[in-house]
């Protein structure tokens, strides 16, 4: 067992959230789920009760939502040592075993993203293009002219994230923010393409603006 502690955000994700999980527990089978979801209309909830019945898995609802409040209260109501935050239209592809040893000199290990349109694999272009084959150190993104990271794929150590927390404040990008502020005071990320997910297209997803 590796003491792990899924997080997976929600607001309105009954499309994928059930793959989402489902990733998660093939991988993890022992892991806490942690789900905070965020007044879901839909059947989102539904289906997460549904994986309930046979495994454990935390639900909190949250108002007044942001990206990094949502991380920070699933991290805040978690109980693994380890954290891999899992978007809720993501699924585990490969996982490598060795990935939470990384964690002991990275702060942050996040993975390989394959968009995926209404089914299809597509080019990576924009935001997708920084998800190469080359593990990468710090990784910097010349399209944003800031530190890249993404947090529908990463890891990290539960008590290091309680030290320093997503900035709750901002309506998007918290993981570049965070990467900048860490890079700053000298710590060190890790991009590992040997860990990959599929990422499922969604209609209002900020990260597939621009796709054609």
């Amino acid at each position: 067992m590796d003491n792990v502690s899924v997080i997976i955000r929600c607001r309105n994700e009954e499309r994928w959230i059930g793959h989402s999980i489902q990733s998660a527990l093939d991988f993890y089978p022992d892991s806490e789920i942690v789900i905070v979801d965020n007044d879901s209309t839909d059947d989102s909830m539904e289906i997460v009760r549904m994986f309930d019945k046979w495994h454990n898995i935390k639900k909190i609802n949250i108002h007044n939502y942001s990206p990094g409040k949502a991380l920070n209260v699933g991290v805040q109501n978690a109980t693994g040592e380890n954290i891999l935050v899992l978007s809720s239209h993501c699924a585990i592809k490969k996982m490598d075993a060795d990935v939470f040893n990384k964690l002991d000199k990275h702060v942050a290990v996040f993975g390989n993203q394959i968009p995926v349109y209404r089914g299809k694999r597509i080019n990576k272009r924009y935001i997708w293009s920084h998800f190469t084959d080359k593990e990468s150190v710090n990784m910097f993104s010349n399209i944003e002219n800031r530190q890249f990271l993404h947090n529908a794929f990463c890891f990290y150590k539960r008590d290091f994230l309680l030290n320093y927390p997503f900035d709750g404040s901002l309506f998007g990008k918290e993981d570049r923010y965070w990467a900048i502020d860490m890079v700053e005071q000298g710590h060190k990320y890790l991009y590992d393409p040997s860990l990959e997910c599929e990422h499922y297209w969604t209609p209002n997803g900020a990260t597939w603006k621009g796709i054609g």
